[in-house]
This record gives structure tokens, sequence and C-alpha cells, in this order.
């Protein structure tokens, strides 16, 4: 039961700290859209995107104006385009994807996702259609989203779409360019993908739903990092447990904060409320950074050893938090590492403190995975494939969602800078070892098989 009074007050705490809503994501079921042709078809989709989510906005701004407390961004996922997709060719897939993009501007939002094809056991025709796609859809459409699930606990993980994977990121990032590879960043490749997630670029709707859900993702990494300097500030001999608790209790204080305005705007839309996502996810803005949250817990420079212990105390005590907070935690719910969009990281980065093998182990017990961090554009195809089989290896073996950003930023080398504007930030880019080394284990292609955890029925 959401308190009002104990919530009012949350607010009022945390005002100065900038708390917002991260986004509000409306998520739809479009597999009643399906028509033989591609008029109908993507009329179809036109009008129930309407229908249902031309209100979201403004009502997102009702609510956030209300507590106080603004909803940054405003979106949508649809369920997997493949289920529309059935029986139609690349070009249907192409018109969909901006029949896609011209609703969600329509409606105001700034992305849609669901653009998606879940292989993570093998590829339809259909999935290979879209696959095939991404390069022309992510350059021409500003607010389409991509996923593409490749492996899983249960199926292993699909070689043979990995490397194909290897390929179309570099394509992508040719088709964008004179965006500095920025369509790489509407595209994450998944182990164990989450059906509920609200953040993007990797939202859709799952099977099981209902026809249309509100989910909402809450954000505050300024907001733990200041209760934390608080602790620190007015405690003696405290120990890493005591701030874990501080995590914690913040955590709480946040979702269900999130929970009240995601609940309100649900039932002002008329739809059911899905989950709150408290995810620690950062901006570029400073103050608003993880980084800073390992630095406020005694690293010096993040990526220096005891990062990764850091990682995985922060990711345990935001679940915690959240899932004591509220009965509707889903997502992700932990804690986001993407190097571009937070300040923090991305200086590790450029000071040479965090490379890309760090980052991978920091993967290995936080939320997502290798998020927006910018590669060399003369990677190698199948060392692109084999870092996101690395990636997904993990999220199979722990039975946990794995994700992988990478942008391979034409003409551009180790050590060189670039800029993606807003809240993608601005990086530079990473070394890649030994590029290319990869090539013979990728060639073999088929399914790595699941681990014999898997066997848990």
């Amino acid at each position: 039961m959401l308190r009002t009074e104990e919530i009012l007050s949350t607010i009022e705490m945390l005002h100065a700290e900038h708390l917002d809503v991260r986004t509000v994501t409306m998520a739809l079921n479009v597999d009643d859209c399906a028509a033989a042709g591609i008029g109908h078809l993507c009329r179809k989709l036109h009008d129930k995107i309407l229908s249902h989510a031309s209100r979201l906005v403004a009502v997102c701004d009702k609510i956030g104006v209300k507590y106080g407390i603004p909803v940054t961004n405003k979106r949508l996922a649809i369920s997997p385009v493949t289920h529309i997709l059935a029986g139609h060719g690349r070009k249907t897939a192409v018109e969909v994807a901006r029949t896609l993009d011209q609703a969600a501007a329509e409606c105001g939002v700034d992305l849609v996702g669901g653009f998606t094809a879940l292989v993570h056991k093998g590829a339809t025709p259909t999935d290979r259609i879209v696959m095939e796609a991404l390069p022309e859809v992510l350059s021409t459409t500003s607010r389409v989203c991509s996923s593409v699930n490749v492996a899983s606990r249960k199926t292993g993980i699909n070689m043979d779409a990995i490397g194909q994977l290897g390929h179309i990121v570099l394509d992508i990032a040719r088709a964008t360019e004179k965006q500095n590879g920025f369509g790489c960043a509407k595209l994450v490749i998944f182990s164990n993908i989450p059906e509920d997630n609200p953040f993007m670029a990797g939202a859709y709707m799952g099977g099981g739903e209902a026809e249309a859900t509100v989910n909402i993702g809450v954000s505050g990494p300024g907001v733990v990092c200041s209760a934390l300097r608080r602790r620190i500030d007015r405690g003696q001999d405290l120990t890493l447990g005591d701030l874990a608790e501080e995590i914690k209790l913040t955590s709480f204080r946040v979702t269900r904060v999130g929970e009240l305005i995601g609940r309100e705007v649900a039932a002002e839309l008329g739809v059911p409320f899905g989950i709150v996502d408290l995810s620690l996810a950062p901006t570029p803005e400073i103050g608003d950074s993880v980084g800073e949250i390992i630095r406020t817990l005694g690293i010096d420079h993040v990526g220096a050893p005891g990062s990764t212990a850091a990682v995985a105390m922060l990711n345990d005590a935001v679940k915690k938090g959240g899932a004591f907070a509220s009965s509707s935690v889903g997502g992700m719910s932990g804690l986001f590492i993407p190097v571009s969009e937070d300040s923090c990281l991305a200086e590790a980065v450029a000071k040479g403190h965090l490379v890309l093998e760090k980052l991978e182990a920091m993967t290995s017990v936080c939320s997502v995975g290798l998020d927006m961090i910018a590669v060399p554009g003369d990677t190698a195809p199948e060392t692109i494939a084999a870092i996101i089989a690395d990636e997904m290896a993990i999220g199979v073996i722990n039975n946990k969602t794995t994700a992988v950003r990478l942008i391979p930023v034409p003409g551009a080398k180790a050590g060189d800078f670039v800029e993606f504007g807003g809240l993608f930030g601005s990086a530079t880019i990473i070394d890649v070892r030994n590029n290319g080394a990869s090539k013979a284990f990728v060639d073999f292609g088929g399914r790595i098989p699941a681990p014999i955890q898997s066997l848990g029925n």
C-alpha cells in the first residue's frame, strides 16, 4: 500500500537532488495489426499507436507537475515487429519502421522500441529480414530502436546470429557515418532479454502481457551519491555494510515515488500498471553519475582494483531496496554502466584507468553489460562478434541479463574523442586489443549449448 504522506515527504527530501522519472514507457501489443498488404498493415499499426498513446505525453506532464517530479522521457515499446512481418519482405520491414517513427513523432514520444528479433535458438526468415534491414532502418529513422536476443540460459548462445551481427553493426556504423556511427546506439544485443524493460534501446513488449501497460523507469545516481556522502560526513567507523544499507534505503524511497507516478499515469490513461524499474542509469550531466558513486565508495579511479566489488555491492543494494518497496519491480532494476552516458566513466576511459577488459569484468555483476562503448571504426566484424559472444556467455552462465551496445566510429582510432550529443554523451574511443584474433572461433558458427545449470526444472 502506497502512503501518500510518506511519498510526499520523500519527494520533498529529494527535490534538491534533482530526482526525476527517467522514463514512462507505454508497452503496446500490435500483433493484431498484421495484414497481407503493406499499406493495410502500416495503417493499422499507425492507428493503433495513436489510439492508445496520443495522450501519453500530456498525461505524464500533468502528473509530473502535480508532484514536482519531471518525467524526462516518454516512450513506446511494441510487441516484436517480427510478429506482424511474417510473410513479408525487407521493403515492408523498412516501411513498418518508418510508420513507427511517424506515429511516435505524432504522439510526441522520444523513442519507440520493439523492432526486435528473438533468435536465441534459431532464426526464422522474418528474423533474418529484420536483422538485415537494420542498417537502413536505423539510418533512416530517428526514433526507432532495435533489440536482438541471441542467447538465453535455457538455449545457449546462437553464434550464427552473433557472427551475422558483427557485420551488421559495422554496416549500421557506416550507414550513419556522418553521425559518428550513432545508429549503433539504437541497437542492443541481449542475453536473457527482459520482457518489461522500460529503458531504451532494449525495450519491447513480451508475451503474456495485457493489451497495453505502463512501465516506469526511475533512476537516481545523484540521489544515491548524495545520500552516501551525507552518511559518510556524519558517521564514524562506517563499514561497507553500513553504506550498502544507505543505498538500499535510498532505493526504497525512490522506488516508492516512481510507483506512485507510474500508477497515476496508468490510471489516467486507463491501462494497467506494469512495473517500476529502479536502475541507476546515469546521464552525461555532472552529479548524475554511477562512476561518482563508485568513487564515493572509496575507489579513487573507476577501473582500479575494487571497482567490480563496488559495482556488485551497488547492484545488490539497489535490487534489495526496490524489491522491499514494491511487489511490481521489474525490468532490470540494478546498475547501468554506459560509458559515453556517464561523465565519470567516460573520463576514466580517457585517462586509461578503465579498459575494455575491466568493463567486461564489471558487467558480470551489474544489470546490463558493455553499453555505449565507442570502438575503432576498423574493428574486425569477427572481433565485434567475439566481444558480443563473451558478454552473452556471462549472461548465460550466470543466469542474468547482459547486453552489448558497441559503436564502431568510422575513421576513428583508439584515443580519439567522439561526441554523440544529448543523453548519449561523449567518449574516448577505447582500445580493442587482439583485433582479428578471434576469426576462426567465430567462423565455426553453430550454437554454444546451454549450460548444465539450465536443467533446473
